[in-house]
């Protein structure tokens, strides 16, 4: 400011000055920012765009999905099939089929449980 003041040849700048010069370099900055943000928003348009095709076309290359009701339910590696529960609750069957698996020093999916039956 003091640059200006003196290129016009004054030593002081007065208040109308001033607050032309702080105006100024108000704009200035918010133009700057809009200009920022006008980049921004395109750039980001620009990956959205990218995405959308990204996903349509591996949509398009993606085999027909088979509806869940004729797919089989997968089983876990390993597994032996299905367990039946006769008046126990899965938790403590589960506990049960551990504490075998441990005392007998195996890992649990080379057991094969069938059923599981509370005796009384």
């Amino acid at each position: 400011m003091l640059m200006l003041a003196n290129a016009l040849g004054e030593s002081q700048l007065d208040i109308g000055t001033a607050g032309i010069l702080a105006l100024l370099g108000y704009a200035v900055v918010f133009f700057g920012l809009i200009l920022l943000m006008i980049v921004v928003m395109i750039v980001g348009k620009i990956f959205a765009s990218k995405a959308k095709k990204t996903a349509e076309t591996a949509a398009a290359a993606a085999p027909a999905a088979v509806p869940v009701a004729e797919a089989p339910k997968p089983v876990a590696p390993g597994s032996a099939g299905e367990l039946k529960l006769h008046d126990v609750e899965p938790k403590t069957a589960a506990m049960l089929m551990a504490i075998v698996a441990e005392k007998l020093g195996k890992p649990l999916n080379e057991l094969r449980f069938i059923s599981i039956k509370e005796v009384k």
